[in-house]
């Protein structure tokens, strides 16, 4: 009985010295955090490649806007007298900013305009080119709801920049609205396996991972040049 007894001693005192598997326990440790940081920064690094894409296309559908046909009807293409008059006329190549009234300010219902709105063949041609450009230079999910409806142009008055009887120089916004992303890793799943379980934190991680996410608006303002009016578009 008594050698029975120490057999059994020695062979519990070996197996708390035995160091088999425990590597594994250790990489059980620590891979949901390894996967957490490594995941979370592919993620992270899609959302900001995102965030700079649509800031630049912003930006070049801008300049092409800028130097096309108005992308919405109903933009003048010549400074028109307001309702300011005088003995002098006033005269034609008195700048916009000489008084209120001097030339014709366009609505700005009718001066801004979306890609559903209807269009003449003009406006239809411009915005088609810039949404061909833009459609497949910003990073944009297939499944998501995004089409032309949500690009945004914008033709602003500016008396500076205008005289009467001369060409309609506006400033030209495009505005990209509601740009859909989405994170492709279970990132708040893998935080709560990393802390143990399920915690406020986690939860609120999973719920801003979730599903479709809309950045803020991404818009551009450039001055118009001709609005296609010279020789050359």
């Amino acid at each position: 009985m008594t050698h029975r007894i120490e057999r059994i001693k020695r062979d519990v005192s070996r197996l708390t010295r035995d160091e088999d598997g425990s590597t594994i326990v250790e990489m059980a440790v620590v891979l949901p955090l390894f996967l957490l940081i490594f995941l979370g920064l592919i993620d992270f690094g899609r959302l900001a490649f995102h965030y700079i894409a649509a800031e630049k296309t912003a930006q070049v559908a801008a300049r092409m806007a800028a130097v096309m046909p108005p992308a919405c009807d109903g933009i003048p293409t010549t400074n028109f007298r307001g309702g300011y008059t005088d003995v002098s006329g006033p005269r034609f190549g008195t700048n916009c900013s000489f008084a209120t009234g001097v030339c014709f300010v366009p609505t700005l219902e009718d001066s801004t305009c979306d890609g559903d709105d209807p269009a003449s063949v003009a406006a239809q041609t411009t915005r088609n080119e810039i949404w061909n450009m833009l459609q497949f230079a910003v990073p944009n999910d297939p499944t998501a709801n995004f089409d032309a409806g949500n690009i945004e142009y914008t033709y602003e008055f500016d008396p500076q920049m205008n005289f009467l009887g001369g060409p309609y120089v506006p400033n030209v916004t495009v505005t990209i609205e509601a740009l859909p992303f989405r994170f492709v890793s279970p990132l708040g799943a893998l935080a709560a396996l990393a802390v143990g379980g399920d915690t406020p934190e986690t939860d609120a991680l999973t719920d801003a991972t979730t599903d479709f996410k809309i950045f803020s608006d991404f818009s551009a303002t450039l001055p118009g040049e001709d609005l296609a009016n010279g020789t050359n578009g």
